[in-house]
């Protein structure tokens, strides 16, 4: 029998992204805009990563989570 997909509510999905291996260790976490846009809400995960104390940027269609607290220098 086939498993039926069905989706995370926010809280889920939200855990589920924050739980992920790269955030314990203070790397980053690359989720596609419209993704986003589609589960939580553009304005949901930003405050989210706010939050958390974590920085974000957005480029070429995707939101890359630095889950690091310290501060960011942009070189190029």
């Amino acid at each position: 029998m086939d498993q039926i997909t069905r989706p995370l509510g926010p809280e889920s999905w939200i855990a589920r992204i924050f739980s992920a291996q790269a955030v314990r260790k203070g790397g980053v976490v690359r989720r596609d805009v419209r993704w986003v846009e589609r589960e939580i809400g553009r304005a949901r995960f930003e405050q989210e990563v706010r939050d958390r104390g974590f920085h974000m940027i957005e480029c070429g269609g995707q939101f890359v989570v630095i889950c690091n607290r310290g501060g960011i220098r942009v070189i190029c």
